[in-house]
C-alpha cells in the first residue's frame, strides 16, 4: 500500500514539474522495487536537467553583468571626454575674458607686467593641453604640464593641469609620481570637478601597487562624496571587482 502511494506521489511530482513532454516510460510493470527504481532514475534525470539549466542561467547572468560593467566604463570614458571638451571651451572663454578682469593698479608698468603674466599663464596651459588633444605628443606634454604647475601653482587651471599630469604619468605606469599629482588635486583643490576622478585614479593606483584596502577606501570616498557622478559608477565597479 505504501509503495503504491509513493509511486502515485512521484508521478504527480514529475508531471507537475516538467513543462516539456517527457519520454514515455512504463513505470507500471514489474515489482514495486523495480517501479520505484525506475521512478528514481526519472527523478535523477530531471534533477540533472534542472542543474544544467541553472548553470546556463548563471552563465547568462554573468554575461549580463559583464556587459553592464563595460557599458558603465564606456559611459565614464565618454563623460571624461565631454568634461575635457567643456573645460577647453571654458579655457577659450577665459582667454578672452581675463584681460578685462585685471584689477586696477596705479602703475602702468604694473599693468603691463600683470597682463603679460596672465597671457603667459593661459598660453602655457593651452599649449600643454594641445600637446595631448591635438598633437598626441604625450611625452612632451608631461614636462609642459610640470612646468606650468611649477610656474603657476595657484592658477585657475592648476587643478586640471595636475589631473592631466597624473593621467599621463598613470598611462606610462609611473604610479608614484602620478599619485602625487592626483593627491594635489584631492587635497588642494577640493572644489575642482576633477577631484572625484582623481580619487578614482588614486584607488586604481593603490590596486596596481597591491594595496587593496587603500583602494577600497578611495572608492568608498567617491561613492560617499560624489554619489551620482560618473566617477561613482566606475568606483562602484572597481569595488565589486576587489
Amino acid at each position: 500500500m505504501k509503495s503504491a502511494a509513493l509511486v502515485t506521489a512521484v508521478l504527480l511530482s514529475v508531471g507537475a514539474a516538467n513543462a516539456a513532454p517527457a519520454p514515455v516510460t512504463d513505470v507500471t510493470g514489474g515489482s514495486n522495487d523495480e517501479r520505484i527504481a525506475r521512478l528514481e532514475r526519472i527523478l535523477k534525470a530531471k534533477q540533472q536537467s534542472e542543474f544544467q539549466m541553472q548553470q546556463r542561467l548563471d552563465v547568462l547572468q554573468q554575461e549580463v553583468l559583464d556587459l553592464r560593467g563595460l557599458n558603465e566604463q564606456q559611459s565614464y570614458q565618454i563623460e571624461q571626454m565631454l568634461q575635457r571638451q567643456r573645460q577647453l571651451y571654458d579655457d577659450i572663454a577665459n582667454l578672452s575674458a581675463k584681460p578685462a578682469q585685471l584689477p586696477a593698479v596705479s602703475s602702468t608698468s604694473q599693468v603691463n607686467t600683470s597682463t603679460s603674466s596672465t597671457l603667459g599663464e593661459t598660453a602655457s596651459y593651452e599649449h600643454a593641453v594641445n600637446l595631448v588633444l591635438k598633437q598626441r605628443k604625450y611625452d612632451e606634454a608631461i614636462p609642459a604640464f610640470s612646468e606650468f604647475i611649477k610656474q603657476y601653482p595657484n592658477s585657475t587651471y592648476a587643478a586640471n593641469a595636475n589631473y592631466w599630469l597624473g593621467q599621463l604619468l598613470y598611462n606610462k605606469g609611473e604610479f608614484a609620481t602620478a599619485k602625487r599629482a592626483f593627491e594635489t588635486v584631492v587635497n588642494q583643490f577640493t572644489e575642482s570637478n576633477k577631484r572625484g576622478d582623481s580619487l578614482v585614479k588614486l584607488g586604481m593606483i593603490a590596486e596596481k601597487t597591491g594595496n587593496a584596502s587603500a583602494a577600497k577606501g578611495y572608492y568608498q570616498k567617491v561613492l560617499k562624496e560624489y554619489a551620482n557622478s560618473a566617477a561613482a559608477r566606475i568606483a562602484k565597479q572597481q569595488l565589486a571587482a576587489l
